[in-house]
């Protein structure tokens, strides 16, 4: 049955899912309708408008709702960005409601909301429903609401630290961890530098990842999205210079030649990471990490490929980094390939529609 799947792939509205990308949601988004579309099954991808029409595209009508002056004068009135993604999921899911089985053999659920969640008794077809994030009050009120015995939705996790937060609200998620594409996050030479990617929010920890460099006596290249004007310029402007960089928001050909130049990859998080697709990333051109052990992080890095320490100190991550950039770089390579590829993970999500649609 592997062949000619039937997806309805629903995405984040806040973002549009093509490059550059706002975050790891939108990079693994793309990666998964790319890969089941390039094994021959029929994906529509449901996005935010501006999302890469080579997918195929269905955009979510994120829209603001044409409210009376009575409905925006009332107190609970919320802000225009929420009330703008639950009047597209809400239509999104009626219409699948309308017409989901004659169009869809599975729903896959891969944003953030909770209305695909709270709506899928109501669709004909299965539904499942990866979790990202730590539990939200949204969506364990969605998934409360039905009953642990009686909820149609089935879930997965991006990793068994995910799927222990979310046990008491959805005991049975299956762990399937994000994929990288291992083509194109290709080997890379190593190099003098060091490089932190991701988001440039406070969370991420870009500045510890300075700080860690600074001590480490190592230059460092930074890359990604800012998430954060006030953190990026009072806090991390002031830090650029003598060594550190900033090389602004990459698209992942030339993200992939920065992070394969570099001698490790620092990962800095001051949350638990769910999962860590730039740990991946790095794995995947042959980059040994050096990070926090917060989140899922260890579930990736093993000692062959990384170096991990307890979070917030960068001293104490700064004296790993001369063993990190000793490791053999084709045994983080390796590690890429057999634990975290795109292959891996599609085999995986292509059994789990297969199992539900039977």
């Amino acid at each position: 049955m592997s062949s000619g799947l039937r997806v309805a792939l629903i995405a984040s509205a806040r973002f549009p899912v093509s490059e550059p990308f706002a975050g790891g949601l939108e990079a693994h988004t793309w990666a998964l309708a790319k890969t089941l579309s390039d094994r021959g099954h029929q994906v529509e991808l449901f996005a935010a408008p501006g999302s890469d029409p080579a997918l195929g595209v269905r955009e979510l009508p994120v829209h603001r709702p044409v409210l009376s002056d009575a409905a925006r004068a009332d107190v609970s009135m919320p802000d225009a960005l929420w009330m703008a993604e639950h009047h597209a999921y809400l239509r999104l899911m009626l219409d699948l409601v309308r017409d989901g089985r004659q169009r869809f053999d599975v729903v896959h659920n891969n944003s953030l909301h909770y209305l695909p969640v709270a709506m899928a008794p109501t669709l004909p077809l299965p539904v499942v429903t990866t979790l990202h994030t730590p539990p939200t009050p949204w969506m364990e009120s969605a998934v409360q609401a039905q009953g642990q015995d009686a909820c149609p939705v089935t879930f997965t996790a991006v990793s068994a630290h995910t799927a222990a937060a979310w046990h008491a609200t959805a005991p049975e998620a299956r762990v399937i961890r994000n994929g990288v594409d291992t083509h194109l996050w290709a080997p890379g030479p190593g190099g003098p530098y060091l490089v932190w990617s991701g988001r440039l929010v406070p969370e991420k920890g870009a500045h510890l990842a300075i700080e860690t460099a600074r001590r480490a006596g190592m230059p460092l290249r930074l890359a990604g999205p800012i998430g954060d004007r006030n953190y990026f310029e009072q806090r991390l402007e002031p830090m650029l210079g003598d060594g550190i960089s900033y090389e602004g928001h990459l698209d992942r050909h030339a993200l992939a030649k920065l992070v394969g130049g570099a001698a490790a990859a620092l990962v800095t998080p001051c949350w638990d990471e769910p999962y860590g697709l730039v740990v991946a990333e790095a794995l995947s051109c042959g980059t040994p990490v050096c990070g926090f052990d917060r989140g899922a992080l260890s579930e990736i890095i093993t000692p062959e490929c990384g170096r991990l320490t307890p979070a917030g100190n960068p001293d104490a991550l700064a004296a790993l980094i001369p063993e990190a950039v000793q490791l053999d770089r084709d045994a983080a390579r390796n590690r890429a390939e057999h634990f975290c590829s795109l292959d891996t993970m599609a085999d995986q999500y292509t059994q789990l529609y297969e199992e539900l649609i039977t």
